[in-house]
């Protein structure tokens, strides 16, 4: 599977756009999907060229359920590549507000808050959302800007 690491640009810019990237943009790439990893690895290396790459707890989460140890893990998204940020407590209550409108517009239960959190992460600190799954958070977090597949733009 994953032995290689996502390392786009060797540099970061100080002075740039700070992208939170979703785990399904890192799982594309890490499983090499026919699909979506090419445009996964376009974006993501555009996102880097733009500013910092940033991670948050939920996203390492999900991706880690690939590797069977966290030294592989830390060696495919390395601190050095992706800054790992803490959730923001603001976060969790938009979290919560966005997922209590999803519940009321008739969504399912199946849907884990947690994808609310990863939202309501980049709209609370001003980042931009890298994602293939743009619908949700468009529609929960208006004013987010969200680097999809159907965006205009990839950076």
């Amino acid at each position: 599977m994953a032995n290689k690491r996502l390392r786009p640009v060797p540099e970061r810019p100080s002075n740039g756009t700070v992208t939170l990237v979703d785990s399904n943009v890192l799982l594309d790439i890490l499983t090499e999907d026919p699909t979506w990893s090419q445009w996964s690895g376009t974006a993501l290396a555009d996102s880097r060229d733009a500013g910092v790459l940033v991670i948050n707890p939920i996203v390492y989460a999900e991706i880690s359920v690939r590797f069977e140890r966290i030294e592989d893990l830390d060696e495919a998204i390395p601190a050095t590549d992706f800054l790992r940020e803490q959730l923001p407590y603001p976060a969790g209550y938009l979290a919560g507000k966005a997922y209590v409108r999803y519940r009321r517009r008739g969504g399912a239960k199946t849907s884990p808050i947690a994808d609310f959190y990863i939202g309501a992460h980049a709209a609370v600190c001003g980042y931009r959302l890298l994602t293939r799954d743009s619908a949700r958070y468009r529609s929960y977090f208006p004013r987010l800007t969200v680097v999809s597949p159907d965006s205009s733009s990839q950076a």
